[in-house]
Parts: structure tokens; C-alpha cells; sequence
């Protein structure tokens, strides 16, 4: 394309999403007297970004605008590994393509792959440098020719966008600290207690085992916000500087060949004294403009978002104009409630009630990510079934700490307050199912999470390694950089036996791949699991969850589990909405629903139906 037609392209884009840009910076900015003018500059930002993207680049955007439900798809499977762990670098990664292919991947979330500092840096969650690869993993040059073999392959590179804060060594902290004109303002930093004692009235401990309250000192004297690790600086957005420069970051990574940025930390993006300086309307119009200037640079990309807050949060960032994909924390969370309660009324409920999404949006649904498991049920939701959310999430986290009697569970602590009883629970899938304990359960309830994740539509996630049922690695604790957080747990080196066990079925490792790489088959060929539509079933059974898909020509797919450790039946007359003749898609047998369907312990059925 020449550069004229470029041109004439950008100002398409501009045409139809500035005006949004405009009227989110005034509502932002309108008070300060730069405000314009950083406009101005953020718009001519993306008008270069434009003219530098690669040809390839822009012609996925065109694709992309073609097919805008793409992501929605039932062929759609994410992956998550950290780089060193799996791959050992870039390079061992483009290596992996080929399994990465066998599995059925169209989505690669690869963890934070940036320059950080040596030592602690929360996981790669202090980034040094937007810029810089870890030299320990490889150059900028290297993610860009790999994110080009992974398009090749149908894989989207996903990439962790930690914009909320950066490290304090990153060239931003070190000039603000300094004083350096342009930069004082970057971040929030304050001269004596004054104002941090006054906005911690009302914010609340991240990391309490690292620092008490939102603030840390500076070895002059000062007090910079961090609200997580202390060598992790909050970054000051109402500054309009703040946002330009995060906006030429991300368009950075965009021009690499990243296709979708997980927006890390969403809830806090935005301060305001007197208030908990979480989900602020502010973090959402931010959101939105940044959103804006994707549209205009790079519209093929996606922001994924990471907010785990209430329910009713979690679902204000998802919009076609903000976050077009969001973790869903809730099910997730759930589906471990309900194997520890062996009751799924928690979790039916939450799919009757919240699990319907604006058009053009998705969830992606896990079954356990890198992070911690925090209950994030709604009290008032608990409150319905007779629950009492606080006594609840104690138990809960004493299941699956191994402290509960009856618990099939191996996880670990995190960040345990003693002042407040507050908890979270780390262990990978297989640890905290069972598997690790020797439980006659644990397998199954690995493959009916997964079995969970995968139907209930949007972008199901595999945290790579639990595909052939990876323990957890206590290692961590006597790695110096690692003891202190308890999440390395679940984080372990890529378990090379498990996989080469793969095709033993006399193993852990190979019975799981088996039985998930069959799900994961059926559902690349089953329509009915495309989008986000679900309608929940009653199966009138307490440890049953059950769903319907629906599909075309008056057939869905029901989707019934049984998280009871003993079989169960949904009886016939509550099937008698349904014709009697139905398809099991795991194994491809015809099922009678007029006799009703057996449950095994554990047990999940993919069921093609007809309504009558």
C-alpha cells in the first residue's frame, strides 16, 4: 500500500474514533490547561504508530474487522506458560509451535517476558523496560519473529500489559525521584505522612507481608505509592503525560506482532482521596481511551482484562469499547467451591445470574491461573443458598490448605493476615483436585473443571503442564528470589515426565491428556460452544451443574456435572423438555433421556439435544 493510501486508511479510523478520544480526554482532562494539547500529541502518536506498522500487520487488522466475532469461536484454546519455565526462552518456545499445534492452541499467553529487576520482581510484574525483552529470554527482535511464526501457525501472541505501576527501576521511576522536568508528575509522591495517611484511611493491604498500607518510603525521606510489592511505583494517570507514554508503549507492542494485551491490574488505575481507589469511573474512562487509540493504530488488537474484584465489577470493564475480554474469576473460583462442597448451587447460580456478556464481548475461562485463588463470590449471593460468605471462604481456605477434615486437596497458603483472617489458596490443578494426595477422585475432578472451562463458552485457558496433570513444586521455597511468595508453587519448571508419560495410559499423565485432549477435540467440532450464550438447566439434583448450549434447528448441547463424589440421576421427568433421543459427544453413543441419565461420581456429560 502506498503511503497516500495508508494515510487515507489512518484518517478512517481516526474519523470514526476520535470523537470518542476527545470527549473521554475532556472528561479526564478537562481541567488542566495541558490537556488538549496532549491530545493533539497522542493523536499524531498513533498517526506514526500507523505508518510504522507492518504490512502483515495491517492486513490482520482488515481480516480481523471482516470476522469481529474471530475470538469467539468454538475452535478457540488459550495457553499460558511463563517462557524460561516452559521453554527456557523465545527460541524453545518457537520450538513448542508443533505441540502447541497438536493441542489445538489458537492463543498463547505468554507471562511477563520483560525487563525487570534482578531478583524479586513479582513474576516479571515489575517491568523495567516496555521496550526490552529479559536478556535472560531473548531480544524484542526474537518476540517479534516469534509472534510472526505464531500467526503463521493460527496462534495469537498474548502478552501481560502491566500498566497500572512499573518498577522502581525503570527510567520513568528514576527521573521522577531525581526531580527531572517532565517527569516529577509520573508518579505519587509526597513529602512527608500527610496524604498517605490520609488516603489510607480508605485503601486497603495488597501485600501485607511486604509492606503495611499503599505507601512506601523512598531513601530520601519520601512516600511513593505501591500498592503491591514496594519495588512496584504506581503510575500517577491523572496526569495526561502518563497516558501518552503508556499509549506509545502499547502501540509498540502492537507493531510487534502482540494480539491481544492483558490489562493488568485494572481496578486501581485511577486515585481518589476519600475513596478505596479501586474501580474509580475514572479507570474505566481511561480504559476506554486507550481503547480509542488502539482503534485508530492497531484495530485488529484486544484488551484483555484482569480485575479480580465483585462480580458486579468484574463485569463493567467488558465492553466492545474498553476490555472486549475479561478472566472470569468467578467460575473459576466456583468450580473449586463447588468440588470442595461437593454442592453446585454457588456455581449454577452464578451462571443463571452472571454469566450473560455484552454482544461483541467474551470471557476466558480458566480453571487456575498463575495467581492465587481468591473467593470472590458475592456475600448476597451466598446469602440466597443459606451461606455465610466470611465462616465460608475460612472453610474454603482451610480445604484446600489441607486443613479441613475429608480435604483431597495439597495447596498453599498466600498471604495469610493474621490481623484480618484474609487468605488466598496456590496449588496447581492437580495438587488441589487430589491427584497429589493419591485421591481415587483427583483425576476426574481435573478433567471435569477443564470439562467446565471448555463448555461454557468464550476462550476456554489452559495453564500449560496441567494438560498432563503437573504437581507442585515446593522447590520454590528454597530459591532466594522465590521463598517469600508462595505462588511459585504453582508455577513449576515444565514437567518433562509427565509429558513424555503422555501416551501412558498407565500413568496420571497420560490418562488426563487423554481423556482432556478428547474434550478438547469435541469442542473444536461442536458449533453449539461457539459464543457466549448459556442458559442454565435445572437438574434438580444439589451436586449437579447444569447448562444448555444453544445451537441451530432446535438442538443444544446439555451440559450436566456431577461434582458429588457418588453417582447421582436427573430423572426423567426433568428431561421431559427435551426429545428422548440425544447424542453423548465424548463418546459419540446415543443416550435415552426418557429413562433419565446416571451421573458417575464426577462425571460430566456433553449432550446433544432437541427441545421439544
Amino acid at each position: 500500500m502506498n503511503t497516500a493510501g495508508a494515510d487515507r486508511e489512518f484518517l478512517a479510523h481516526a474519523e470514526l474514533h476520535l470523537p470518542r478520544l476527545h470527549e473521554l480526554f475532556v472528561r479526564l482532562y478537562g481541567e488542566r490547561t495541558d490537556g488538549l494539547e496532549r491530545l493533539a500529541s497522542v493523536v499524531d502518536l498513533a498517526r506514526r504508530s500507523w505508518t510504522e506498522r507492518p504490512r502483515a500487520l495491517k492486513a490482520l487488522d482488515r481480516e480481523r474487522d471482516s470476522t469481529p466475532d474471530w475470538f469467539e469461536s468454538e475452535r478457540m484454546l488459550g495457553g499460558v506458560c511463563y517462557v524460561d519455565r516452559y521453554a527456557g526462552g523465545l527460541s524453545g518456545i518457537r520450538d513448542r509451535i508443533p505441540y502447541f499445534r497438536e493441542l489445538g492452541l489458537t492463543y498463547l499467553h505468554l507471562m511477563p517476558l520483560f525487563e525487570s529487576p534482578a531478583g524479586n520482581s513479582d513474576g516479571g510484574y515489575a517491568v523495567s523496560s516496555y521496550r526490552r525483552v529479559d536478556p535472560a529470554l531473548g531480544t524484542m527482535e526474537e518476540l517479534a519473529s516469534l509472534a510472526a511464526d505464531l500467526r503463521r501457525a493460527g496462534i495469537s501472541l498474548v502478552v501481560d500489559f502491566i500498566f497500572n505501576h512499573t518498577s522502581n527501576e525503570h527510567d520513568w521511576a528514576r527521573k521522577a525521584v531525581s526531580g527531572e522536568p517532565g517527569f516529577e508528575d509520573f508518579y505519587l509522591i509526597y513529602p512527608d505522612r500527610e496524604m498517605p495517611d490520609a488516603y489510607e484511611q480508605t485503601t486497603r493491604e495488597i501485600f501485607p507481608d511486604d509492606h503495611p498500607g499503599s505507601f512506601v518510603q523512598l531513601d530520601d525521606g519520601r512516600w511513593i505509592w505501591a500498592t503491591f510489592y514496594h519495588f512496584q511505583w504506581d503510575l500517577n494517570y491523572a496526569n495526561p503525560a502518563v497516558f501518552e507514554a503508556m499509549a506509545g508503549e502499547m502501540l509498540f507492542l502492537a507493531n510487534q506482532g502482540v494480539e491481544i494485551l492483558r490489562m493488568d491490574a485494572v481496578a486501581f488505575i485511577w486515585k481518589r482521596l476519600g475513596t478505596t481507589c479501586e474501580s474509580l469511573p475514572e479507570a474505566h474512562l481511561l480504559l476506554q481511551a486507550f481503547n480509542a487509540v488502539l482503534r485508530m493504530a492497531a484495530p485488529g488488537l484486544l484488551f484483555k482484562s484482569e480485575a479480580i474484584v465483585h462480580p458486579d465489577e468484574v463485569v463493567s470493564y467488558i465492553s466492545p469499547d474498553e476490555c472486549q475480554i475479561s478472566y472470569n474469576p468467578l467460575q473459576m473460583a466456583l468450580t473449586w467451591e463447588a468440588l470442595a462442597t461437593r454442592d453446585g448451587r454457588l456455581l449454577q447460580q452464578a451462571l443463571e445470574r452472571r454469566h450473560a456478556l455484552p454482544a461483541g464481548t467474551a470471557w476466558v475461562n480458566y480453571v487456575r491461573s498463575h495467581d492465587d485463588i481468591g473467593w470472590t463470590f458475592a456475600d448476597e449471593d451466598a446469602a440466597e443458598l443459606g451461606i455465610d460468605g466470611y465462616p465460608h471462604r475460612r472453610f474454603l481456605n482451610d480445604f484446600y490448605v489441607g486443613r479441613a477434615d475429608g480435604t483431597f486437596a495439597r495447596g498453599v497458603p498466600f498471604q495469610e493476615n493474621p490481623r484480618t483472617g484474609d487468605a488466598r489458596v496456590t496449588g496447581t490443578t492437580a495438587s488441589l483436585a487430589g491427584v497429589e494426595a493419591g485421591d481415587a477422585g483427583g483425576e476426574d475432578r481435573v478433567v471435569l473443571a477443564h470439562a467446565l472451562a471448555l463448555s461454557t463458552g468464550g476462550i476456554p485457558l489452559l495453564y500449560l503442564g496441567d494438560e498432563v496433570a503437573q504437581l507442585n513444586d515446593y522447590g520454590y521455597a528454597d530459591r532466594a528470589a522465590e521463598a517469600g511468595d508462595s505462588r511459585w508453587v504453582h508455577r513449576p519448571f515444565r514437567p518433562e515426565q509427565n509429558y513424555a508419560d503422555r501416551a501412558d495410559a498407565g500413568t496420571p499423565a497420560g490418562r488426563v491428556f487423554s481423556r482432556l485432549s478428547r474434550l478438547l477435540a469435541v469442542r473444536r467440532v461442536t458449533p453449539e460452544f461457539a459464543g457466549n450464550d448459556l442458559y442454565a438447566f435445572d437438574a434438580r439434583v444439589r451436586s449437579v451443574v447444569a447448562f444448555l448450549r444453544p445451537g441451530e434447528g432446535g438442538f443444544s448441547v446439555l451440559v450436566a456435572a456431577n461434582v458429588a463424589d457418588s453417582a447421582v440421576e436427573i430423572d426423567a421427568v426433568t428431561l421431559s423438555g427435551l426429545a428422548p433421543e440425544a447424542l453423548d459427544l465424548v463418546t459419540g453413543a446415543p443416550v435415552w433421556l426418557g429413562a433419565g441419565v446416571t451421573l458417575a461420581a464426577h462425571d460430566v456429560r456433553w449432550l446433544r439435544v432437541r427441545t421439544r
